[in-house]
């Protein structure tokens, strides 16, 4: 297949375009930046905005992985919450507008979203966790930061931009993703097998907020699977089937590091940490307790269900490398 991945260049990206490009297909990357990419990657320029030269790629590609939007390992400040806003509603708008003047539109659109639109899992009076069909979309809840809401905020016009384009005859998908943990620098894993090396790697806030992840080599499955399942649209959860709290999260992942020890941290400690690191608390703190319900409802297997052996598994491979 021809497939186009706008914001193929971050940490996702990466993984995705890799794993495509080595399965023979033609992958053609958006960014702003010139980049050499892998063999088999073709990369053409955007700002992420406006149409330009690099519409002429949707016409006859056969899929649009549409990655593209500012990190949210940053400060939950006035200046980057905007930028995390318009960066993903400006590219999945022009995104939907390339989609809908090409002669041979793509039959289908795989749009990232995340697992921070539902409500914090504390929340919940029946205390069961967020699957597509019964998941409560946060933004209400009492006694959370004001930010945290905005989060959401973010998160639902992400989706209702994708929802909202003039697209009829392409077949579109919400991918709520939740952590996506693979053994590269600078992502999530990497920043927890920091604090699990150090020392410090322990419960924060006392540890039950729950943490939803997905394994990276499932993560690609999961997108390769909607890619062909022409009877799935809307929304789908991708995590895997056995979310965990921030306590057993971090003692696995002390675990496979070697058994080390783990100081526990109170939410003005980690609001310290994270100033330091330059992130917020947001992605400690608040519980996303999210399940796959869709991808298990069409027979999705996970290679890597439960933390335990998927920490064992990303640690592993980042010592061999």
């Amino acid at each position: 297949m021809k497939i186009v991945l706008p914001g193929g260049t971050g940490q996702v990206g990466g993984l995705l375009r890799r794993a495509l490009a080595a399965q023979g297909h033609d992958v053609v990357v958006l960014s702003r930046r010139p980049e050499q990419l892998e063999d088999g990657v073709r990369h053409v320029l955007w700002d992420g905005r406006t149409l330009g030269a690099w519409a002429e790629e949707f016409d006859g590609a056969d899929a649009v992985v549409n990655l593209a939007g500012r990190t949210v390992s940053a400060r939950y400040n006035d200046r980057n919450l905007r930028q995390m806003m318009d960066s993903r509603v400006d590219s999945t708008r022009v995104v939907g507008e390339a989609i809908e003047r090409a002669t041979r539109p793509p039959r289908v659109w795989l749009q990232m979203s995340t697992a921070t639109i539902y409500a914090d899992a504390r929340s919940r009076p029946d205390d069961l966790p967020h699957d597509e069909a019964n998941g409560i979309i946060g933004g209400e809840e009492p006694d959370v930061p004001l930010y945290w809401e905005y989060s959401v905020r973010i998160a639902r016009r992400w989706e209702e931009t994708q929802a909202a384009a003039d697209v009829p005859g392409t077949r579109r998908v919400a991918l709520r993703a939740a952590m996506v943990m693979t053994p590269d620098r600078g992502g999530v894993f990497d920043y927890l097998s920091w604090m699990a090396r150090i020392g410090v790697g322990g419960p924060v806030a006392g540890g039950r907020q729950y943490v939803s992840w997905i394994h990276g080599e499932d993560f690609v499955r999961a997108v390769e699977l909607l890619l062909d399942l022409e009877d799935v649209d809307g929304p789908v959860n991708l995590a895997a089937p056995g979310p965990v709290t921030q306590r057993e999260l971090m003692r696995s992942l002390r675990r496979a590091w070697g058994r080390r020890p783990g100081l526990p941290a109170t939410a003005w400690m980690a609001e310290i940490g994270a100033f330091v690191l330059r992130t917020d608390t947001e992605l400690l703190l608040k519980s996303r307790r999210v399940v796959p319900g869709r991808l298990l409802d069409a027979g999705f297997t996970f290679v890597h269900p439960t933390w335990d052996e998927a920490a064992r598994d990303l640690v592993a491979e980042r010592r061999r490398r």
